[in-house]
């Protein structure tokens, strides 16, 4: 995984560009479908595992990465939907309740989270950078060069 510390700045935001080492490369599996989602799966573990499939870092997700996605998601769900709080004493029965999220169970699916690359920081630490289709090279250019350019307008004109 990538580097430690703060979020690397953009490519094109950088200073210096040195030269960067070369991974090592492997084989990778030929075309990695990602593992449909659970139709029973709560709203929100089914929409973010799909949203994987969407990002473009998944472009370099390998059947364990898909593997981890579906144990996450599927944690996710156990943890958004109602769960046994305790016994009914007339009963005997399970009373089931939606319980909030633990900290600890959110602290686990950030770290996996992290190594899925799934924010724009994770990816730079990685050393990737996704660019959406389209963009133009106004949209590349960093906001302190854009600032500086209108602030020189100004003066000038």
């Amino acid at each position: 995984m990538g580097s430690r510390g703060p979020t690397p700045k953009r490519s094109q935001e950088r200073r210096r560009r040195n030269k960067d080492s070369k991974p090592t490369k492997g084989k990778a599996a030929p075309n990695v479908k990602p593992p449909a989602a659970k139709r029973e799966w709560h709203p929100i573990a089914k929409a973010w595992y799909k949203s994987l499939a969407d990002s473009g870092q998944s472009e370099f997700y390998e059947p364990s990465d898909w593997a981890m996605a579906l144990i996450v998601a599927e944690s996710i769900h156990r943890d958004l939907e109602p769960q046994v709080v305790g016994i009914a004493e007339r009963t005997g029965e399970a009373v089931m309740e939606k319980v909030p999220m633990k900290g600890a169970s959110l602290s686990a699916y950030l770290k996996a989270m992290t190594a899925l690359m799934v924010s724009e920081g994770d990816r730079r630490r990685a050393g990737i950078e996704l660019e959406r289709a389209g963009a133009s090279e106004a949209d590349k250019t960093p906001v302190g060069v854009v600032a500086l350019d209108e602030y020189r307008r100004e003066l000038t004109g």
